[in-house]
Formats: structure tokens, sequence, C-alpha cells
């Protein structure tokens, strides 16, 4: 049984690897976003409102966890918006467009997406 408290947990800790994943996103080139096997480069159109997007779910998933009530159907986009980056992240490294440590480093976002929509089942009305 997944507790309202470990989503509120999850919620706390996905607010600062968002923001840093932001921050990758942001700057690809630089050495985090080398590691983390990001393209050197990319047109600043897409640098910037990836991790515009990406910080934006950040502070989703923080204002989210300090709610008296978590906003259900906000928690179920929310767990789509992480399971997609994983099944994104797959896609793109079996086509060879992606480093394959990215898929590693998505895993992250499977585990959260999956224990949302576990505990949205588990509390359905």
């Amino acid at each position: 049984m997944v507790k309202e408290s470990w989503v509120r947990f999850t919620l706390w800790v996905s607010c600062p690897f968002n923001l840093g994943a932001a921050a990758l996103f942001a700057m690809p080139g630089a050495a985090p976003g080398r590691l983390a096997g990001l393209p050197p480069s990319a047109p600043a159109v897409y640098t910037a409102l990836t991790a515009f997007l990406v910080a934006l779910f950040g502070f989703t998933y923080a204002w989210l966890a300090q709610q008296r009530e978590i906003d259900r159907p906000l928690v179920g986009m929310l767990a789509i918006g992480k399971t997609g980056v994983f099944v994104v992240a797959v896609v793109l490294a079996v086509a060879g467009a992606a480093a394959p440590r990215l898929v590693g480093l998505a895993a992250g976002d499977l585990v959260l997406g999956l224990l949302w929509l576990t505990w949205l089942a588990q509390t359905r009305g």
C-alpha cells in the first residue's frame, strides 16, 4: 500500500531533481550535461524551452506536495509525464539518438510515475 506520506515525500524529492535536470538541459555542453549523455550543443530555443518546462514540473511537484489535499488528476498528469520521460528515453536510446545512460537516469522517473499511479489506483473512490 502506497501511503499519502510517501507520495508527498516523493513529490518533494522530485522538485530538486527536476531543477537539476533543467540546469542540465539549459547547458547541455557543460560537463554535467555531457556526463548525462546530452548532445553538447542544441539551438537555444530547444534548450531554453526544455529547461523551462522541466523546471515548471519541478515547481509543480513542490506546490502539490504542500497542498492540504493532493489533487488526484494533477498527480495522474504528473505520473504520465514521469513515465513518459522514461519511455521517450528508451525509444531514443534504442534508435541510437540518445546515450544509453539516459535510460538509467530516467529510471527514477519510471519508479516515481509507477508509484504515483499505484497510489491513484489504491485510493480510487
